[in-house]
C-alpha cells in the first residue's frame, strides 16, 4: 500500500472513521498482555482468585484497600497462563464500582497486591511506555484495516480463495514471504507488555520506519576503513569485496565507483550500510571524531529496503535473492537500545558454520531444518585501541536468502508470528486457512488435532535434535521462525533465522567432533557454555516451548473450541517421540534427564514485565510456569 502517512493523517476520513475502534482494541489488547504477565510472572498471585460456578467470571480480593477486581471473562489456559476477554470492575468496600478501562488504571488498582515494591520512576517508566505502545497500535491498527481491505479486494478479484492461495499465485517465494512478514508484526511478543513502544519517534516516524506499515526505508552504503574492522566471515566467503560485489552488482559498482571518484583505493574500504534513521539522528554526532578522522565516510548509495518482523532486519527491494542485512538503530524498542555487539558479529557466521555443518551429516534432520546462515559480519574496532564495544553501532550482518526463497519444493515459508494473525481474507487466523486446505470450514476436532501433531512433530524433531545431539539452542520463537508449509496447507519443515545471541552447550558439541570458539568480554553474558547445561536448555525452552508452540496450541483452542488441555497432550506425545527418535545416539544419563526438564518439570522464561518495572537492572529475571505437558495437565 502506498499513501502511508497521509492514511493516518487526523483529517483524513478514514483516520476519523476507524481511531476510535483502534484506540478501543489497543487497549484491551494492553490490558490483557498487563494481566496475563501479572498472574503468569507471580507479581499478583492467581491462586486468590475465586472463580464462579460454572462461569469464567472472576474476583480477586484486594485486601489492602478492602476491594474486589471482578473479572467478567478470565479464560484459565495452561502454563499459568490468563487470559482476559471480558470487562473489568473494581468494587469498592463502599458497594462503588468502577470500571477499569486502561493498563495505567490496573497498575494503581493493584500495585499494592505486587509482590514487591516498585520504585515510583519504574511504574511511571512501565506506564509511559505502555501508553505509548497503546498509541503505536492504534496507529497500526488503523492502517492495517486499510491494508487488509486492499488484499481482501485483491483476493476476490483473483478468485483464489485464501490470501495463502494468492500469494502462492501472485507472487514470488520471496516477496511473499517478505509482505507475510510484514503483515504479521502487528502484535508482537506474547508477553511484552510494551510490545508496540518506540518512544524515540514520533507518529510519522513510527509509520515511516516500522514493518507493521509496510514500510520502505532507505539505507546507506557509507564505507570504513577495513584496517578499523573486524570481520568475521563463514569459510567459503573469501573476500569481503568479492561476495559484495556477487550478492549486491549494482550497489557494488555504484559504491567502488563513488570512491574511486575521491581518488580512494575501493579495496581499502569495507562497504557499510547504515539505517536512514541511524545516519540522520546518530552516526555523525556519535561517530564525528571517526569522520573527521578519515576511518568513516558516510556519502555513498542508497538502497531501498522493506524492514522485516525485527524492524532492523532489512530485505533490500533488488531483483533476485538479495541476503537481508542485520542493522544496529540507535532507537528505544520494546525497552531496549537495539546495537548489534561484538558478540553477535563474532557468533553468527561462526554458529551457521557449525550448524550447516551438522544439517550436511544430519540430512537436515529428516529434511526438518533449514536456515538462513549469517554468513558474513563486521563492526568498527579500532586497529590501535582494539575495544569492541564503540563498534556496537556501526555493525552489519549479512543473512543469506537465495536457498530459503530460491525454491523448486512449492513450499512456502510463513514467519509464525503471521500464522497467529487474523487473515485480510476472511478476519480468522491465517494459520485456519492452512488447516482447512484440504478438510474445508467445517474442519473437526479430529482434523486440528492431526494437523497440530504434523506442526509439533515438524517443530520439535529438529528443535530437539540439535539441542541433545549437539548441546545447539535454536531461538525458534515466533519472529525467528519460519515454517514452511505444501499448497495442501501441511508443515513441512523449519526455517530459522538469526543465530548472533544463540547459546550452545560445548561438551555435547565436542563429543560429535565440533568446535566453537565462544566471544568473551567482560560484562558480556557467554553464550558457549561448558559447566551447567540450563542456559541452553531454557533458551530453547522460552523460545520454542513457552513462546511459539504453547502460543499455538492456545490460539487453536480457542478458534476451534477444543476441549481445555487437548492440544498439549498432542504436543506432549510429539515432544516424547522427537526424544525417542534420539533415544539410541545419546547417553541415557542425558536423555532422561533432558525428557524430564521437557516434559515434567516447569518451564522456564523471562520476567519481562518485573524487569520493567525494576527499569531493567538485571536483564536475567526468569520464572516459572507449570509445565502443560506434564502427565496430569496435558491428560486433564
Amino acid at each position: 500500500m502506498k499513501n502511508t502517512l497521509s492514511l493516518l493523517q487526523p483529517d483524513n476520513a478514514f483516520y476519523v472513521e476507524r481511531r476510535q475502534s483502534a484506540c478501543e482494541s489497543a487497549h484491551r489488547n494492553a490490558l490483557r498482555r498487563l494481566i496475563r504477565c501479572l498472574f503468569a510472572e507471580g507479581i499478583v498471585d492467581p491462586r486468590t482468585l475465586v472463580f464462579a460456578p460454572d462461569s469464567r467470571g472472576a474476583w480477586l480480593p484486594l485486601w489492602s484497600r478492602h476491594a474486589l477486581l471482578f473479572f467478567s471473562e478470565l479464560e484459565v489456559a495452561p502454563a499459568n497462563t490468563f487470559i482476559n476477554r471480558g470487562t473489568l470492575t473494581l468494587i469498592e468496600s463502599n458497594g462503588q464500582r468502577l470500571t477499569i478501562g486502561s493498563p495505567q488504571q490496573l497498575i494503581d488498582v493493584l500495585r499494592s497486591s505486587f509482590d514487591f515494591v516498585p520504585s515510583e520512576e519504574g511504574v511511571a517508566g512501565l506506564k509511559g511506555d505502555m501508553a505509548n505502545s497503546i498509541e503505536n497500535d492504534a496507529l497500526a491498527r488503523i492502517y492495517r484495516d486499510a491494508w487488509n481491505a486492499a488484499l481482501r479486494t485483491r483476493i476476490e478479484l483473483a478468485d483464489i480463495g485464501g490470501f495463502v492461495g494468492y500469494l502462492r499465485r501472485h507472487m514470488t517465494v520471496r516477496d511473499a514471504a517478505v509482505l507475510l512478514d510484514q503483515w504479521g508484526s502487528l502484535e508482537g511478543h506474547p508477553f511484552y507488555p510494551t510490545w508496540k513502544s518506540k518512544p524515540d519517534l514520533d507518529a510519522e516516524q513510527v509509520a515511516a520506519l516500522s514493518p507493521e506499515f509496510n514500510a520502505t526505508v532507505s539505507v546507506r552504503i557509507a564505507a570504513l576503513r577495513n584496517d578499523m574492522a573486524y570481520v568475521e566471515r563463514m569459510p567459503h566467503v573469501e573476500s569481503v569485496h568479492a561476495w559484495f560485489a556477487a550478492n549486491f552488482p549494482q550497489l557494488w559498482v555504484r559504491w567502488r565507483d563513488a570512491l574511486n571518484e575521491r581518488g580512494l583505493d575501493d579495496s581499502a574500504w569495507l562497504p557499510l550500510p547504515i539505517h536512514a534513521w541511524h545516519l540522520e539522528h546518530f552516526v555523525g554526532k556519535e561517530y564525528a571524531a571517526q569522520i573527521e578522522e578519515g576511518i568513516l565516510i558516510l556519502d555513498g548509495p542508497d538502497v531501498e529496503t522493506w524492514p522485516s518482523m525485527s524492524f532492523r532486519t532489512m530485505m533490500p527491494r533488488l531483483p533476485g535473492p538479495a541476503p537481508f542485512i542485520k542493522l544496529p538503530v540507535a532507537l528505544w524498542l520494546t525497552s531496549e537500545q537495539r546495537s548489534l555487539q561484538a558478540k553477535s558479529i563474532h557468533m553468527g557466521p561462526r554458529i551457521s558454520t557449525v550448524i550447516e555443518r551438522i544439517l550436511a551429516d544430519e540430512r537436515g534432520f529428516d529434511g526438518t531444518l533449514e536456515i538462513f546462515p549469517e554468513e558474513l559480519a563486521y563492526h568498527y574496532r579500532h586497529a590501535v585501541h582494539q575495544e569492541d564495544r564503540p563498534g556496537r553501532y556501526l555493525s552489519v550482518a549479512f543473512r543469506a536468502s537465495k536457498k530459503a526463497f530460491e525454491r523448486r519444493d512449492d513450499l512456502l515459508p510463513i514467519t509464525v508470528a503471521a500464522l497467529l494473525t487474523n487473515s485480510p481474507a476472511d478476519g480468522r487466523p491465517l494459520i485456519t486457512e492452512l488447516i482447512e486446505r484440504r478438510s474445508g470450514a467445517s474442519a473437526t476436532n479430529e482434523v486440528v488435532e492431526a494437523w497440530f501433531r504434523e506442526y509439533a512433530r515438524v517443530v520439535t524433531h529438529p528443535v530437539i535434535g540439535i539441542y541433545l545431539l549437539y548441546g545447539i539452542a535454536l531461538e525458534a520463537h515466533q519472529q525467528n521462525t519460519s515454517v514452511l508449509f505444501a499448497p495442501d496447507g501441511m508443515p513441512k519443515s523449519l526455517l530459522i533465522r538469526d543465530f548472533g545471541d544463540g547459546r550452545t552447550y560445548r561438551p555435547l558439541l565436542a563429543q560429535r567432533g565440533h568446535t566453537l570458539e565462544p566471544y568473551v568480554h567482560p560484562g558480556i553474558l557467554p553464550t558457549v557454555f561448558d559447566g551447567d547445561i540450563e542456559p541452553v536448555r531454557s533458551f530453547v525452552l522460552d523460545a520454542c516451548f513457552v513462546c511459539h508452540l504453547h502460543e499455538v496450541a492456545l490460539l487453536l483452542t480457542h478458534a476451534y473450541r477444543l476441549p481445555s488441555n487437548r492440544l498439549w497432550t498432542v504436543l506432549r506425545e510429539a515432544t516424547a517421540q522427537s526424544f525417542d527418535a534420539f533415544a539410541a545416539r545419546v547417553s541415557d544419563e542425558l536423555w532422561r534427564a533432558e525428557r524430564a526438564a521437557f516434559l515434567e518439570r516447569p518451564w522456564p522464561t523471562r520476567s519481562v514485565l518485573r524487569m520493567h518495572l525494576l527499569q531493567y537492572a538485571d536483564y536475567r529475571l526468569a520464572h516459572h510456569l507449570p509445565n502443560p505437558l506434564q502427565r496430569h495437565g496435558a491428560e486433564g
